[in-house]
């Protein structure tokens, strides 16, 4: 089994406390680990359901994990001679026992003879490499390969002046040190971004009305807003702070006095301390990351990596990263297999799953039983059930021969733990947690660091934000539960950081302290906004509908293609001249020319009543169009047509698929893509 990386080395005989002792005389702390001997497994299953803290080899962690905090609380009285950082300071209020009662529960665990996953080994990489990878990652292959792709042209006519930079930096580095290797000739710069004699092809795109930050002229902001704790808040208290998804987050950094860049708020465990945000809805509604095509939503990908870096670069902060640990996942069974694979198999039995079904089973079992169970994610459940449960989960659970009926959620909560840790590679990504660090060490308000997790969040693969979402809803119904199982937030942070953070590469007791601190805030802060986190920022849904116009257009520019169209229509006049006239008319300027000016003809495969022409004006709503559908198909029939799960789609045109917001507008939604299709049918879920 894998152990953590906030656990380091063997243990040793004896307890210690490792400290630095700074030249003032005050004590900084770096990390705890308890080398009390590990004791002796016994023949017997122990099946007896306890917490960690009361195993005998973890009886002198607890008392010296609360020591910790109060010497680092007295060391905090008193102003130390050198600057302590933020992250470092935060643990003063912020006690870290549930995370330490955790690591040693992993450790005694792993002691069960499990294999533990070991990466491939990793070469040293230069910083080009690095760069390399990274422009990869962003869908800007083509700089590398020098190949002409529409979609990396397209992607390069949409970037803000801030993202502009941000790839204009890490482009200059690889050409730079492809040049020292003497490697192959690479472009300039300057001919990428269409900076020549030359003009770009770039250049013959034509721009849309947009602010310099990349963003479409926002819509009014109406009434309706959505808060991390209601939806529809309507008295708004004045410790709440307002969110914009309009403008682009890196822009407003730079444009920001700086005095304001580094407001500094005070890190403390409790919830309640926390900022709430607000998020006002412009007349384009709200977008949720699975409201958009799995196209569009790689799209997203790419510009929200690229907007996360050049976010960080307005805070003179470097997004390293170092080269992705490799660790072969195994190609069946349960434990240790990638998401992916888990996902590619439970889709021959449903193939709109989204989150692997075994992780939800999971889920059930505690929500069924566990949910008001005291300490029920600090507790060990019986180590041979767990066992037996987890052998048999990886041969019978892909053939549905699993008997869940017998396993308790004590289990559940043990393997559901386990489920994470095991992986083979981190839910999220542990290579940013250094830049988190310097970050919370410059001590930025907590809205700073908020869009800083949003962008992250928004980057990560398709499997991995749908699991972590799926996973963030059910802690807070957990949370939801808190005078019962006393489990608080900040409990399900500190218990899950080692879990759901983990690298394989070894670290100094004092980077594993910062590891620890950071990740289990930063799973806080999911968990706290969990339901605007998934949002889509409204700046990266108008950079895809750019972009998707600036590639339909790149294709028609082609000569290639203009050729082929040419000799296409030649063929077509002369077997069919009568035919051909009708097909110069493209269906969109057919359907333009058929259809009045603010009309649109709305489809409803699914519903009786399958089509039907709406007259939109500035008040109508999604939710309208979706009301008068359910009106006229339940007319002269006894039993009313329920579609609260119908919802409204634009589909075609500058977007590839967009499930609409209830209150968006829709005569706003039409002007922005006026060649788009319009169906009502069932929205997707988990």
């Amino acid at each position: 089994m894998l152990v953590p990386a906030f656990v380091l080395g063997p243990k040793p005989r004896h307890g210690r406390l490792t400290m630095e002792v700074e030249d003032s005389g005050g004590v900084v702390l770096t990390a705890y680990h308890s080398y009390a001997r590990s004791q002796p497994l016994s023949s017997e299953p122990r099946c007896a359901p306890r917490a960690t803290a009361s195993h005998p080899g973890s009886r002198k962690s607890v008392p010296r994990c609360r020591r910790i905090n109060r010497m680092i609380s007295n060391e905090s009285l008193h102003s130390p001679a050198c600057n302590r950082s933020n992250s470092q300071s935060s643990v003063d209020s912020a006690s870290m026992e549930d995370f330490w009662r955790e690591i040693e529960s992993i450790k005694e665990n792993s002691m069960g003879g499990q294999e533990e996953q070991m990466p491939a080994e990793v070469k040293p990489v230069d910083e080009g490499e690095l760069e390399a990878e990274w422009l990869q990652d962003v869908g800007l292959s083509t700089l590398i390969s020098g190949d002409e792709e529409e979609d990396g042209k397209a992607l390069l006519s949409t970037l803000t002046r801030t993202q502009a930079a941000a790839v204009k930096k890490r482009y200059n580095t690889y050409t730079q040190t492809m040049r020292k290797k003497n490697k192959q000739s690479v472009r300039d710069v300057r001919d990428v971004f269409g900076v020549s004699d030359s003009p770009s092809i770039l250049e013959t795109i034509p721009d849309i009305p947009v602010h310099s930050n990349g963003s479409a002229s926002p819509g009014r902001p109406v009434q309706n807003s959505v808060s991390d704790d209601d939806y529809l808040e309507k008295n708004i208290p004045p410790d709440t702070e307002e969110l914009s998804f309009e403008v682009s987050y890196s822009e407003m950094v730079t444009v920001a006095p700086k005095r304001n860049k580094f407001k500094k708020s005070d890190f403390k465990k409790e919830d309640y301390v926390l900022t709430k945000f607000i998020v006002q809805k412009t007349r384009f509604g709200l977008t949720e990351a699975g409201d958009l095509s799995a196209e569009d939503m790689k799209k997203i990908r790419h510009l929200s990596l690229i907007e996360l870096t050049a976010f960080f670069d307005a805070f003179g902060i470097p997004l390293k990263r170092n080269k992705t640990e490799k660790v072969k996942g195994r190609d069946n069974g349960i434990f240790g297999v990638s998401l992916t694979v888990l996902l590619d198999n439970d889709r021959k039995k449903d193939p709109g799953v989204k989150v692997p079904l075994v992780l939800q089973k999971f889920f059930e079992k505690v929500e069924e039983s566990g949910l008001e169970s005291e300490g029920i994610f600090r507790l060990s459940g019986c180590t041979a059930k767990v066992k037996q449960y987890r052998e048999e989960l990886d041969a019978k659970f892909n053939a549905d021969k699993f008997k869940w009926d017998k396993m308790c959620h004590r289990e559940a909560a043990v393997m559901l733990k386990a489920f994470f840790r095991e992986l083979p590679t981190s839910l999220f990504p542990v290579e940013y947690i250094p830049a988190f660090i310097t970050l919370m060490e410059r001590g930025p308000h907590i809205k700073v660091q908020f869009q800083a997790l949003h962008l992250m969040v928004m980057a990560l693969p398709d499997a991995n934000r749908d699991t972590a979402q799926a996973l963030m809803t059910f802690f807070n119904k957990v949370i939801a539960n808190e005078s019962k199982n006393r489990m608080s937030m900040w409990n399900i942070s500190t218990v899950m950081a080692p879990n759901l953070f983990f690298s394989r590469s070894k670290h100094s007791d004092y980077e594993e302290l910062l590891l620890a601190n950071t990740a289990a805030h930063i799973i806080r802060l999911m968990l706290k906004y969990q339901k605007i986190l998934w949002k889509v920022p409204s700046f990266l849904i108008t950079q895809v509908r750019r972009m998707n116009e600036a590639t339909m257009l790149l294709k028609k520019q082609l000569p290639s293609v203009k050729k082929l169209l040419r000799r296409k229509t030649i063929e077509r006049e002369v077997a069919s001249p009568k035919i051909s006239k009708v097909l110069q008319k493209s269906p969109s300027a057919r359907r333009m020319s058929d259809v009045p000016e603010g009309v649109i003809r709305v489809h409803a495969p699914l519903l009786s009543k399958v089509s039907m022409a709406i007259q939109l004006n500035s008040q109508t709503k999604a939710k309208d169009i979706l009301a008068k559908f359910q009106y006229e198909n339940s007319h002269g029939s006894s039993e009313c047509i329920k579609i609260q799960n119908q919802r409204l789609y634009e589909i075609g045109g500058n977007i590839g698929q967009h499930c609409l917001d209830l209150d968006a507008y829709i005569l706003d939604v039409y002007h922005v893509n006026p060649h788009a299709e319009w169906v009502i049918k069932p929205q997707s879920s988990f």
